[in-house]
């Protein structure tokens, strides 16, 4: 079993909390997302599941077993890191060979390992060359293929795609998603920044501020029901627009939230403003509306093809069955406040 149950995980630095009471359960074979801002402990979750940061207070069991003071080798997890902490001295064949020699395997069967996930990962053409030989992507894939090797019960990825070009980026993703298909018994917990990253790779996603949870569920769940404000705005891309006053005010809420897609644009509609500026994507244009309902631009997505200017007069209209209420303290409005209000 591959199951991972945190218990009231805390990690403090001196004086400075860096994450306070998490407790998860993930199940085996789950590809698992820790997404959040800069500083909000999601690599430092992620380092403590591994063995290479300790547990302040609280516990960890993997498969059942309880690894809190465990040493990182007994855990059963592989990591694979953002630098890929590759041995340039050594060769592809080498590096990934290199803990399975470690824990004293045999020749032969180092070689099985060795070239089973090589081919699984499509570099058998390059088991020979050493990493300054290789291109970013190719260097991630040895990095992933050594982590195989060692058929662990636990992947864990610190932000591995962080330092390749938008291209590589998705062809890795595919990679990785096609990796966790043919590992489906192994659990994967995956660190990024990335929208795309998270929405397409998880079973779940969970959204860390501050050293906290905000919410656990499936990408979708989060997208179409956030928990929080602050949820609302970090899942989506563009963000949520928000806007408060009387608009909000007269729905019960503090804020109303509308995304860029629920925000129509044309001609005429409730909210008069003027182009501010354009971004066009190829399918999309998000287009920049200057309002005096906020002093922050609202953006509304438009088709690819859309022929909004700078300074053209435009009116939005939000779709009222796509709108987010939130309270003071950035919890969502329920209908019933709403329906009192």
């Amino acid at each position: 079993m591959a199951t991972v149950d945190l218990r009231n995980v805390c990690k403090r630095f001196g004086t400075h909390q860096v994450i306070s009471d998490v407790s998860l359960s993930l199940e085996q074979g789950e590809f698992v997302v820790f997404v959040g801002p800069s500083g909000c402990g999601k690599s430092t979750l992620l380092r403590m599941i591994a063995g290479l940061e300790d547990i302040t207070s609280g516990a960890l069991s993997i498969g059942g077993e309880d690894m809190t003071d465990r040493l990182p080798a007994d855990r059963g997890v592989a990591m694979v890191f953002q630098s890929y902490a590759l041995y340039p001295h050594m060769t592809v064949y080498e590096n990934m060979a290199f803990g399975l020699e470690q824990a004293r395997l045999k020749k032969d069967a180092i070689r099985t390992r060795v070239m089973e996930a090589a081919k699984m990962l499509q570099i058998e053409d390059l088991i020979d060359r050493k990493p300054k030989a290789l291109s970013g992507g190719q260097r991630q894939r040895v990095a992933i293929g050594r982590a195989i090797t060692r058929d662990p019960r636990v992947f864990l990825f610190d932000e591995p795609l962080s330092n390749l070009d938008a291209a590589l980026r998705g062809e890795t993703r595919v990679e990785i998603t096609r990796l966790h298909a043919r590992l489906a018994d192994t659990t994967m917990i995956y660190v990024t920044h990335d929208q795309v990253e998270a929405m397409t790779l998880a079973d779940r996603i969970v959204v860390l501020n501050k050293g906290h949870v905000e919410q656990v569920g499936a990408p979708l769940e989060l997208y179409e029901n956030p928990a929080s404000k602050f949820v609302a705005g970090f899942i989506g891309s563009p963000r949520m627009n928000f806007l408060t006053g009387p608009i909000a005010a007269t729905l019960g809420a503090e804020t109303f939230g509308i995304r860029p897609e629920d925000l129509a644009i044309g001609d005429t509609g409730d909210w008069p403003g003027r182009v501010l500026l354009t971004e066009a994507l190829g399918a999309d244009t998000f287009v920049h509306v200057e309002t005096d309902l906020s002093p922050e631009p609202l953006i509304a997505r438009a088709p690819g093809r859309s022929s909004f200017r700078a300074g053209q007069p435009v009116a939005l209209t939000p779709d009222p069955a796509r709108i987010h209420l939130f309270d003071t303290d950035g919890q969502p409005v329920t209908a019933r406040e709403r329906a009192e209000a």
